[in-house]
């Protein structure tokens, strides 16, 4: 929101479901600035794919010489196919493990460009704290992590191998037509005959079991669907629990963070039930279908072979033929698990895709400016009751402004309406947005503070950039908030946010709000885990290092009231007031 004006977001159009449509989550990349090097690694795969097909149909030449040449016991032309084979053997391994090579080359720069994609989609105007907020969708890292890993990877081995399975079926039908003659049979007293009649079989037979395959194992992508959700619910709650270890320590919380672990795990388990049971049914069929297909070809050329129409050589080549064409057909069936995983990721995808664009509705009108100012202001709960909150007000750079009322009143509730972070609100409001590159205009330090991982200074400069403040600056504000024995380890690495105290956590954000010195310093009772003294401190720390800056602060100790000049009260007794004679005390 650093335009000079912010429309409203219930003024957007809503999202249309032809921008989320499996090809529109396809098509993207192909077009994006990658194209050229994406399209170039995808003709290099399918030329290697070509050639694979090629060789296939050499060796298929090749089998009728060489079971020929035992046939007849000529030892000279067996010792040259040998020879021969093995040159088709080794281009074939050659360029089989060349078109894996760029083809995962090429799945990993498509599902980098993905992450980078929806990692933006995700981060901007503060969508992934609205998703978290209104708990409308779950697991969005999983998402991001692994359905668009699975998405790259299996859209291009569907894809690739549709399309090696398309010119094998027409490399290999006309072989299985020419070999396989007409058959004439006697049907009801009449002549009849079928010619290329193995093509025929072949692809009855794929039909029949693909219809078969679809049948017993069409449940499962939406077991697979769900299976996804249910893992990343329990792996959520794992996380949940070592990041909040010590709080469930002092609870005693083990045992019932193990119940529902359990229950969750237990959702796990009867999905897989289901999963195990429509994959019995797919492999049962499949297994069946497969090992029918061995001895299936040799059934249906037998009668022609003991006929006399053709030599062992031609049986073993139209039995291979068969074998190709057959797989061809069968490439639902082959690929039904796949087909199956690939439709539930992209259903996930397309639900997250339009979670994303949906806009959230808001009559509140948002514009930038350089004070703080509400019109007409209404803010209410998310159930449409109202909550009693000045509607006009004014703050003012380098005024102190206390934010009083009862617990539960809506305090923090405005002050997320002035971040932009909450949607039930109506009214015109002003707020400070500095554009990239100028001094940091606003600044929020909520009451359980953030602390990244990494070194110590990265978490103290954030959300800037580390570099942009020099150690000895961060020192300092490190020993104004009485960090001190910190200051050795500003380049340690480590995970802050589980090793300092939520007192600790506090000081930190009072140091990043001196170092990154906001106009505008917004306080969430961001010293409810300090002493009365430390807190004096703090808060006179800021007074004498940000004069110019306003403060605007919810507490509920009285002894904050003497570091601000205004009151804005929030509740039953909803207005404001003046607090400079305590102001100028405490200076």
């Amino acid at each position: 929101m650093n335009s000079a004006s912010i429309q409203g977001r219930g003024d957007q159009a809503q999202p249309d479901d032809k921008a989320h449509s499996t090809w529109a989550l396809i098509r993207p990349f192909w077009f994006s600035e990658q194209r050229h090097r994406a399209r170039a690694m995808l003709a290099l795969v399918v030329l290697l794919n070509l050639a694979i097909v090629y060789v296939n149909v050499r060796i298929n030449t090749w089998f009728a010489s060489f079971y020929d040449a035992i046939e007849k016991h000529d030892f000279p032309a067996f010792k040259h196919l040998l020879l021969v084979f093995t040159v088709l053997a080794v281009l074939f391994i050659l360029m089989s493990t060349a078109q894996i090579y760029v083809r995962q080359g090429l799945e990993f720069r498509w599902r980098q460009w993905l992450t980078d994609v929806y990692l933006a989609r995700w981060l901007r105007a503060d969508t992934y704290y609205r998703l978290e907020r209104d708990h409308t969708f779950d697991n969005p890292d999983q998402r991001i992590a692994e359905d668009l890993r699975s998405l790259a990877s299996n859209s291009l081995a569907l894809s690739l191998d549709l399309l090696s399975t398309v010119v094998t079926f027409f490399s290999f039908v006309t072989v299985l037509w020419v070999l396989s003659g007409t058959l004439s049979f006697t049907l009801f007293g009449h002549a009849a005959s079928i010619p290329g009649y193995m093509v025929w079989v072949a692809i009855v037979y794929a039909v029949v079991g693909s219809w078969v395959i679809q049948k017993v194992s069409g449940g499962l992508i939406a077991v697979n669907y769900r299976q996804q959700r249910v893992e990343a619910d329990f792996r959520v709650l794992l996380v949940r629990l070592r990041q909040n270890a010590e709080q469930i320590a002092f609870y005693e919380g083990g045992t019932i963070e193990g119940a529902r672990a359990r229950v969750a795990f237990g959702a796990i388990r009867a999905n897989w039930r289901e999963v195990m049971r429509y994959t019995k049914r797919l492999m049962l069929a499949s297994s069946i279908y497969g090992q029918a297909a061995l001895i299936f070809p040799m059934m249906a050329a037998a009668p022609r072979y003991f006929a006399g129409a053709f030599t062992i050589g031609v049986l073993m080549r139209l039995n291979d033929a068969f074998g190709q064409v057959s797989t061809a057909c069968s490439w639902f069936i082959n690929s039904y698990a796949t087909l199956a995983e690939w439709r539930a990721t992209v259903n996930r995808l397309r639900e997250f895709s339009r979670r994303l664009d949906e806009p959230e509705a808001s009559g509140l009108r948002l514009a930038s400016g350089a004070e703080v100012r509400a019109a007409g202001l209404e803010v209410s709960r998310p159930d449409g009751r109202p909550l009693a909150v000045p509607a006009d007000f004014a703050i003012e750079p380098g005024e102190r402004w206390l934010v009083r009322g009862p617990s539960g009143s809506g305090k923090s509730t405005l002050l997320r309406t002035m971040a932009g972070l909450w949607p039930y609100a109506d009214g015109a409001l002003t707020m400070p947005r500095g554009a990239a590159g100028e001094a940091r205009q606003a600044l929020f330090l909520p009451q359980v503070s953030y602390v990244p991982d990494g070194d110590l200074k990265d978490a103290l400069c954030y959300p800037d950039d580390a570099q942009d403040y020099d150690d000895a600056e961060c020192a300092r504000v490190l020993r104004d908030c009485h960090l001190e024995d910190y200051v050795e380890l500003l380049h340690a690495r480590e995970a802050w946010g589980q090793r300092l105290s939520p007192g600790e956590k506090q000081r930190l954000s009072f140091a990043r709000a001196l170092l990154l010195k906001p106009a505008f310093l917004f306080l969430d009772e961001a010293t409810s885990s300090l002493d009365g003294d430390t807190e004096s401190d703090l808060y006179e720390a800021l007074v004498r290092q940000l004069p110019h800056s306003a403060i605007i602060s919810v507490a509920h100790r009285d002894g904050v009231a003497r570091f601000h000049t205004h009151e804005l009260r929030v509740g039953p007794r909803a207005g404001l007031g003046n607090l400079a004679g305590m102001a100028h005390a405490a200076v």
